[in-house]
């Protein structure tokens, strides 16, 4: 894994041209390109993130009072787990407690995801169950993610994927692979070498089956720059 520099930028906000959210970003190199990941140093950056996981899953820009008062019931959508996630990523004043909850929820979906990982905007999980994914794996903007996923490393090198990615259920990510922007896995894939830009792989190892449709199943992407 290649860390290209760590910077803050401007990324577009839903609802107009002007209107702008600056978080700090850190930069990878994916196949000779960045890729670019916010890094929340604020609740304020954590809500950021939560709106834009919601807007994958409803398309529609909504306020944070509903959000925050739909995940704090006792009873919620599968995705809880990924808001409690997404809360854990900042070490502020709430930390111990949203790790707490963190645990309970991301235990009841047997998810296995380290608080401090890097994951973009708009994470889109499916059904959001049993998924296990190493604390340095890398997941850029706009990444649907399903059941079943195991991204996993022996030697300490944890894969990275791009921008706009499907990976489908079932589907093992093994070692410092890298996943190109807009490419889709297959179900059931063991993934053992890079995957290009724009490809559709499958298969045990996976393989290139074509580049058609790229990215064809990323709906609803969160608009970001």
């Amino acid at each position: 894994m290649t860390l290209a520099g760590t910077s803050r930028i401007r990324f577009r906000a839903l609802g107009g041209k002007h209107n702008f959210l600056i978080m700090k970003t850190e930069y990878y190199d994916l196949n000779g390109k960045k890729l670019c990941i916010p890094v929340p140093e604020s609740y304020s950056d954590c809500i950021t993130l939560i709106k834009s996981d919601r807007f994958r899953l409803t398309g529609k820009t909504e306020s944070s009072f509903p959000i925050i008062l739909r995940n704090l019931r006792p009873f919620g959508h599968h995705t809880r787990w990924l808001f409690w996630l997404r809360l854990s990523s900042y070490k502020g004043v709430f930390h111990p407690f949203c790790r707490f909850m963190y645990g309970i929820t991301s235990r009841k979906a047997q998810v296995q995801i380290p608080p401090f990982s890097k994951i973009g905007y708009g994470l889109y999980t499916g059904h959001g169950i049993c998924i296990i994914i190493n604390e340095g794996t890398v997941i850029g903007n706009n990444v649907n993610i399903s059941q079943l996923l195991n991204i996993g490393t022996n030697h300490c090198t944890p894969a990275i994927i791009g921008d706009n990615v499907y990976i489908a259920p079932h589907v093992s990510i093994v070692e410092d692979v890298k996943i190109g922007s807009n490419s889709s896995v297959g179900a059931g894939a063991v993934v053992t070498k890079d995957v290009p830009e724009n490809a559709t792989v499958a298969g045990v190892p996976a393989r290139v089956l074509n580049y058609n449709h790229p990215g064809r199943y990323i709906g609803r992407r969160y608009p970001c720059e």
